[in-house]
């Protein structure tokens, strides 16, 4: 089946009457009451999550070092010393891999926050400049 031939089985596109709706506009059970509402609380509550899970991975990476010290010295000739290096070392590049993700993450969920608030301010202004008066959001 081609390609194109998928799309008008999948959406209907042979029959004239068919279109998309949005689900708020859509008839039936599940369309919605016709406000957009957003909250940006989400987005930032993400972003102060992984910029404390940011600190956190890093502090415990950072601990790592000094919990081992005196280690190899103490257990010279212990096959455990070397295997207990393999699995500390491991575990200094999974939290640092953690601590950069999280680091990368911060920055674009806060942005994302921002923009949705900025976004609902500028519409809530227009509607006040055509004379409309826009439900507060809800939160």
């Amino acid at each position: 089946m081609a390609h194109s031939e998928r799309w008008q089985e999948l959406f209907g596109h042979d029959d004239p009457d068919a279109r998309m709706t949005l689900a708020s506009t859509a008839p039936g059970p599940a369309a919605g009451d016709g406000d957009l509402r957003h909250s940006g609380g989400p987005w930032t509550g993400a972003s102060t999550t992984a910029g404390e899970l940011r600190t956190s991975a890093e502090t415990s990476r950072a601990a790592l070092g000094p919990g081992h010290e005196g280690l190899t010295a103490g257990g010279a000739g212990l096959a455990s010393v070397a295997a207990l290096a393999a699995v500390r070392t491991s575990w200094e590049e999974r939290l640092a891999a953690i601590r950069d993700e999280c680091e990368a993450l911060r920055g674009p969920l806060l942005s994302v926050a921002k923009e949705m608030g900025e976004t609902e301010t500028a519409i809530r202004n227009a509607f006040a400049a055509a004379g409309g008066k826009p439900q507060e959001a809800r939160r």
